[in-house]
């Protein structure tokens, strides 16, 4: 029986995705005006960039703990063994919920066989570390062999952000209010990455075309044999920049595959319309 690979939304990969390759989806769930709804499965990103630009600021939670006690007790009553790949413990409490339950399903089934990781990434930087393991899976690769990449990718995955309005990150309070009304004005724009599963700013530049080609030149300090990777973009209702920046990466890099996702609603609803983000490995598997 292959491997089971289970997911939280906030990997950014479509529904489509979770169907096809037989992962399971756990979804978080984002409010818009009193009403909840799960992310991936009822509603759509754009309904959240489409609320934020008209004044109203989402909220988000972690996934349901029924939803895992129900997994996870159905997992053990089939005797199935699976991973879960979890958004960064530091962005959500959900990877702390997991393994609550998880603890709790195993006192009745103390055989069950799921490993749950912390991955410390968010978005395409989960997704990327979810699309192997599943293919992994569907060759019917052993857990350990899988359990062992998805560990090496979730250490060595680089996140590079940028954002269309330093707005949205002052309301999350990444960035002070007087910093994002200066940048509005002076058109700075800044740049960001994860530092031990955290959102954390690295650098700030004066335009968007100087953006890219400082981020270009950031993943080729950082990056090994970009040529042979998947390099991935997720965006934020914000398609066309997203494909300009495709075209940059193919023209230097000339990489195995560019691979373009929305930032899907949970993540979205922090980051804000408009932002780009784009992953990488600082090393390749062996």
């Amino acid at each position: 029986m292959p491997v089971k690979i289970l997911a939280d939304s906030a990997c950014d990969l479509p529904k489509s995705f979770y169907e096809e390759n037989h992962v399971t989806l756990f979804p978080l769930k984002v409010e818009i005006n009193e009403q909840e709804y799960e992310d991936v499965k009822t509603i759509d990103p754009k309904m959240v960039y489409d609320a934020i630009r008209s004044g109203v600021i989402p909220k988000t939670s972690q996934v349901s703990p029924l939803l895992f006690e129900k997994v996870f007790t159905e997992m053990a009553e089939k005797n199935e063994e699976g991973i879960y790949i979890a958004f960064s413990s530091a962005l959500s409490g959900t990877y702390s919920t997991a393994v609550m339950i998880l603890d709790q399903v195993k006192e009745k089934y103390p055989n069950l066989q799921i490993t749950i990781v912390d991955t410390k990434c968010a978005s395409l930087g989960i997704g990327l570390i979810v699309q192997e393991a599943a293919r992994l899976a569907a060759n019917n690769v052993t857990k350990e062999k899988i359990l062992e990449d998805v560990l090496f990718r979730s250490e060595h995955m680089e996140h590079i952000f940028t954002v269309e309005d330093l707005d949205y990150l002052a309301k999350g309070g990444r960035v002070s209010k007087a910093s994002a009304f200066l940048g509005g004005l002076l058109n700075i724009k800044p740049i960001l990455n994860m530092e031990e599963g955290k959102l954390v700013p690295i650098e700030k530049i004066r335009g968007k075309k100087k953006v890219f080609r400082r981020i270009i030149e950031i993943m080729n300090e950082r990056g090994s044999n970009l040529q042979e990777q998947v390099i991935s973009i997720s965006h934020a209702d914000n398609l066309e920049t997203a494909l300009e920046v495709k075209a940059m990466f193919e023209e230097e890099f000339n990489p195995k595959e560019v691979y373009i996702s929305s930032i899907g609603s949970a993540i979205g609803a922090h980051t804000g319309p408009g932002t780009i983000s784009i992953f990488f490995l600082n090393k390749l598997p062996s």
